[in-house]
């Protein structure tokens, strides 16, 4: 059964036409994953790192302090700075975050949160968009409302699913419309599905 992430998806919906179908193509003819050439692992464990060990938001500089790499030593930074302002004064506490697939018409969607934050006294599952471009209306409600769809069972009954766009410091909540969208989700998935054995 093909395997996607929530990016894959993302990437996938936000495109009409031919480029959805070369996206498509390209999600199943690339190699497999290989941490090195993953360019945000290094950021997203250093942030799961601070939070796990309890340490304050200041610790959150030392994530780019040992960096070799240009590009991240360019890039790392920003993000680092936009988590630091979210976090501002909040009291914030871990916990380990649940993971799961969502899957339709053969389809399996990696949802796994990075984070389980205790914030302010409200447990939280957040997912981090670190990329520089803006996070998008799509993204954001794609993205929020799956989480809501697969994660909700999983947890506990008063916690939160969000998107945090770390570079602006925003942390976004599912809309109102999450059978709506999940039912989108699903078209595009039959979509995939579909073209999957053609490529």
């Amino acid at each position: 059964m093909p395997s996607i992430s929530l990016t894959d998806l993302v990437d996938v919906v936000s495109r009409a036409g031919t480029g959805k179908a070369k996206k498509v193509a390209a999600i199943k003819n690339r190699p497999p994953y290989q941490p090195q050439t993953d360019f945000y692992k290094a950021l997203r464990e250093g942030i799961v790192d601070v939070h796990q060990k309890g340490l304050g938001r200041d610790a959150l500089r030392d994530i780019a302090a040992h960096l070799t790499d240009k590009k991240k030593k360019a890039n790392y930074p920003g993000a680092v700075t936009g988590y630091h302002k979210w976090w501002g004064k909040k009291t914030i506490e871990w916990f380990a975050p649940v993971k799961t697939l969502y899957t339709h018409a053969g389809i399996d969607v990696n949802v796994n949160p990075e984070l389980g934050l205790v914030i302010e006294g409200q447990r939280t599952l957040v997912k981090l968009y670190l990329k520089a471009e803006p996070v998008g209306k799509v993204r954001i409600d794609l993205v929020t409302a799956l989480m809501e769809k697969v994660l909700r069972p999983k947890c506990r009954k008063d916690d939160a699913v969000a998107l945090l766009d770390v570079r602006a410091g925003k942390l976004f909540r599912p809309g109102n419309d999450i059978d709506s969208t999940v039912a989108m989700v699903d078209a595009e998935l039959a979509y995939i599905a579909d073209l999957w054995p053609k490529l």
